[in-house]
């Protein structure tokens, strides 16, 4: 018997869909498609999602809609789920049921910790983490994702309201980022990262995962540089070595917005909030020591999937 299933992932920045076809505890894609919505622009700060950012998920969403409706997709077979700008939002009720009322999408509002273990067992789907701890971080317009995990358990995991979104409201002021503003930024990542320094304290991953967003899009800038390509669609698992992080690292923060859009493999909705994402993977690796990066390209709605098809 099979039948397919629809999973949204409403992020703070980019929502996406995935329709995939389940026949037994197998499944095909058979649709994938991310959208900027950009929810927590304007009101990630003050905790509010604006009459702007209503309008937008609005139009994505109506879009997802047509979408599953076009491949019949039942609506108990939707899942969809709401993390930082929704979950702390005052407005979250109205923005819930007023996207409910427009496109009958019915969203669960998820915490951090949830979203940490959908993240694991996305890149545990997607890539082989191994015996050894890894550190997993996945970075968000609203909040980062850390989990210290190995193929088989999470040793520990915890959900930070510093995603992407939130960290350039506060100390992007300039572009290129100034020198104070990045030293501001990496004072801020010390007193707000104690205890994920503990966590790797008490653990020591020997590799960074990176799933999500900025991760995507360094995957994307290494394999034009080096191949003038796009990466393989079906590859999931990707080796980043550490110079080419630090290659797009130099050039990314250089850069002012025209700049960087100019770097192959760039894309618009990333541009400005891969300034602060780059100082924090570069804060995690020199803080700690990590010398290696993977990438997986799956993340939470994948670790929703994972959970379906174990069900």
């Amino acid at each position: 018997m099979s039948s397919r299933l629809g999973i949204i992932d409403l992020g703070t920045n980019t929502f996406h869909l995935l329709i995939i076809e389940k026949n037994g505890d197998q499944f095909s894609t058979i649709f994938h498609d991310s959208r900027p919505a950009r929810i927590g622009m304007g009101g990630i700060s003050r905790k509010v999602i604006t009459p702007e950012a209503f309008g937008r998920a609005a139009s994505v969403l109506t879009y997802f809609r047509e979408t599953l409706d076009a491949h019949e997709v039942a609506t108990e077979n939707t899942f969809a789920f709401g993390t930082s700008a929704i979950r702390n939002a005052e407005n979250q009720g109205e923005f819930c049921t007023e996207v409910f009322d427009k496109t009958g999408i019915s969203i669960t509002v998820i915490d951090g910790n949830k979203e940490a273990e959908y993240i694991y067992r996305g890149v545990r789907f997607g890539t082989n983490i191994g015996n050894a701890p890894a550190l997993i971080m996945d970075i968000g317009g609203g909040s980062v994702e850390f989990i210290i995990g190995n193929h088989s358990q999470i040793f520990w995991k915890q959900s930070f309201e510093i995603g992407g979104q939130r960290l350039m409201d506060k100390f992007m002021r300039n572009d290129p980022l100034s020198v104070a503003d990045k030293k501001n930024l990496y004072n801020y990542f010390d007193e707000n990262l104690i205890p994920l320094a503990n966590a790797i304290h008490q653990y020591a991953p020997e590799k960074l995962i990176g799933s999500s967003g900025t991760f995507d899009t360094l995957v994307d800038i290494d394999f034009q540089h080096r191949l003038s390509q796009a990466p393989p669609k079906q590859q999931t698992d990707f080796n980043l070595p550490l110079e080419e992080f630090y290659r797009a690292y130099h050039l990314i923060l250089a850069g002012n917005h025209d700049q960087r859009m100019q770097i192959p493999g760039m894309i618009e909705l990333r541009v400005d909030m891969i300034v602060v994402a780059l100082c924090l993977i570069d804060y995690v690796l020199k803080s700690y020591g990590i010398q290696k990066i993977q990438i997986s390209s799956y993340a939470l709605k994948e670790g929703v999937l994972a959970e379906l098809l174990s069900n």
